[in-house]
């Protein structure tokens, strides 16, 4: 099979699409990128993905990619591709463009690379019986804020995970927990769902968001506070959420179970929530 992907304002074969060697993203890892699902045809909280989007672009001073058209170019990749699937991964990257080799920006005006592709939803973890994670200690830079290209850190610690039967890694900076590999971080205490605050060395995941939306409005009491590494050994529960994973209780950090091994009551209470408000929205 060889689908329909969009490059640089034009839809064609995946397998006609060429990637200049001087290529920003290609040379230096200098773009964003995003992953939005689509369920039932309909694409969710796309708006959200596409504002952290141009946050990151901004951030990056990157210039000239109409991120707002992405919306449209995703509904015609749908309709190109005709997946025979209930759910579907929107694949979208920005790079900086093609210009010649130097550290800093080009001195004259590129355009943006711009990439985009869609491919059935295959889910990560599992949600019904819980999946095991790994503490990994945080190398990355300083600016996880930005969802970058630049992921090679999060592909070391995921095959970390993997190495040690893992379904996530979990950054630990100086004792505290951060976020996973490609998911943010939740935890149980005293019937409290807690989840570190947004820094720089935390992406605002857009399931994220969707959790801490559907706690206040269940009347599930939240904190946005440090996790420290330490006292996980002391957590109810423990969960994940992220695009590609939805909500995914944890049943052990490190070989160690949390609590039973089994997924807590209102981790699965938020996995159920999640699920029923991305289907009916």
């Amino acid at each position: 099979m060889n689908p329909i992907v969009y490059f640089n304002g034009e839809f064609l074969p995946k397998d006609q699409v060429h990637v200049s060697p001087d290529d920003r993203g290609f040379l230096f890892g200098d773009g964003v990128y995003d992953v939005t699902l689509t369920y039932g045809g309909r694409f969710f909280r796309i708006g959200d993905h596409l504002e952290r989007m141009k946050n990151g672009l901004r951030s990056l001073r990157i210039e000239g990619a109409d991120v707002d058209a992405l919306e449209g170019v995703g509904k015609e990749l749908m309709k190109r591709n005709n997946l025979d699937c209930y759910s579907q991964a929107l694949y979208l990257q920005v790079t900086r463009g093609v210009a010649k080799r130097t550290h800093h920006f080009p001195t004259t005006e590129v355009q943006p690379t711009v990439f985009a592709s869609i491919s059935p939803f295959n889910r990560k973890g599992d949600p019904e019986n819980g999946s095991p994670i790994v503490t990994v200690p945080d190398v990355r830079w300083s600016r996880c804020d930005i969802k970058s290209v630049c992921l090679l850190p999060n592909c070391l610690a995921t095959q970390r995970a993997k190495d040690l039967n893992g379904h996530e890694a979990v950054f630990v900076r100086d004792g505290s927990v951060q976020e996973g590999a490609s998911s943010n971080f939740f935890a149980v205490y005293g019937g409290v769902v807690h989840t570190p605050p947004l820094t720089n060395y935390v992406l605002p995941g857009i399931t994220r968001i969707v959790v801490l939306e559907l706690c206040e409005q269940h009347g599930i009491p939240v904190r946005q506070v440090s996790i420290l590494q330490q006292d996980l050994a002391e957590t109810e529960e423990i969960f994940l959420a992220g695009t590609t994973s939805e909500v995914v209780p944890v049943t052990a950090v490190d070989g160690v179970p949390v609590r039973d091994g089994k997924p807590g009551p209102i981790s699965r209470r938020i996995s159920d929530l999640f699920v029923e408000y991305a289907h009916g929205e």
